[in-house]
C-alpha cells in the first residue's frame, strides 16, 4: 500500500474511532490536509473499498474501517513515546480519582460511626479542594446545655456549616491530636464546646478527622474513640 493511501485509511480510523460514524471523502478533505482533490480521495477509498480495508454500512453513507484495516494498523503501530506518557498520565489521574473516591466512602461510613459511638458531632476533612463534612448535629441539639440556650446550638451550626474548614486550616494539630477546650477554641461560637482532632492518613491521602461536643464530654473516651476511628479506616 503507497504512503498516500495508508495517510487516508488511517484518517478514516482515526475519524471512526472518535465519532463512531461513517467516514465520506468530504470530510477527510475538509479535516485533513491531504493537499488532492476530493475525488482523488474517493478513488483512493474506492481501491481501499476493493482491497477490503473499508465498507460502506449503506448505500448513502460514508466508508468505515474493517477487521483487516485495524490488523494492518496494529501491526503497523510504533511505540510513541507521546502517547506513552500521556497514557501513563491518564492512569494515574484516574488511579487518583478511584482512590479518593473510595477514600471519601470510608471516611463518611467512619465518620457516622464515630458520631454514633460518642453521641456527639464527628467531621472529617476531605482531601481535595478543602472541603469537610460533619455528621451527628443532632447529638449536640438534644444535649440539656444547648436544648436551655437555643442560641449557642444556632451558632455551633452556623460555624460548622460556614467556617469550621477555615477554622481547622488555623489550629495546631501535630500527628498526637490536640484538644481546644471551650474558651480554648479561636472562635466565640465554638467557647461552649471542645473539640478533639487528630490527622489521617488513608491510600495516600491525608486530612483531619475530629469530634466536636459539649466541654462536659467524655474526654478520655472520646480520644481513644477517635484513634480507634482513624484505625479503622485503615483497615
Amino acid at each position: 500500500m503507497d504512503l498516500r493511501r495508508q495517510k487516508i485509511l488511517e484518517a478514516i480510523i482515526e475519524s471512526f474511532i472518535s465519532s463512531a460514524l461513517p467516514v465520506g471523502s468530504k470530510m477527510l478533505t475538509e479535516c485533513y490536509n491531504f493537499k488532492v482533490s476530493s475525488a482523488t480521495i474517493r478513488n483512493e477509498m474506492a481501491a481501499l473499498e476493493k482491497e477490503g480495508y473499508i465498507t460502506q454500512p449503506h448505500t448513502s453513507a460514508g466508508r468505515v474501517p474493517t477487521s483487516r484495516a485495524y490488523r494492518l494498523f496494529v501491526d503497523q503501530m510504533k511505540k510513541q513515546e507521546v502517547l506513552e506518557e500521556r497514557a501513563h498520565q491518564d492512569m494515574l489521574a484516574i488511579r487518583r480519582q478511584y482512590y479518593l473516591n473510595k477514600t471519601k466512602a470510608k471516611l463518611y461510613d467512619t465518620v457516622s460511626i464515630l458520631a454514633t459511638a460518642t453521641d456527639n458531632v464527628s467531621f472529617a476533612t476531605i482531601p481535595d479542594k478543602g472541603q469537610f463534612f460533619y455528621i451527628g448535629i443532632s447529638n449536640i441539639l438534644k444535649k440539656p446545655e444547648f436544648m436551655t440556650q437555643p442560641e449557642k446550638a444556632t451558632k455551633v451550626v452556623e460555624v460548622l456549616e460556614n467556617e469550621l474548614a477555615n477554622v481547622l486550616s488555623d489550629l495546631k494539630i501535630t500527628k498526637d491530636g490536640a484538644i481546644y477546650i471551650g474558651e480554648e477554641n479561636i472562635l466565640p461560637e465554638f467557647q461552649s464546646c471542645s473539640l478533639l482532632a487528630l490527622p489521617y492518613s488513608h491510600q495516600g491521602f491525608k486530612g483531619i478527622m475530629g469530634i466536636l461536643g459539649s466541654t462536659r464530654m467524655n474526654y478520655a473516651y472520646n480520644m481513644a474513640a477517635l484513634r480507634s476511628a482513624i484505625q479503622l479506616l485503615n483497615e
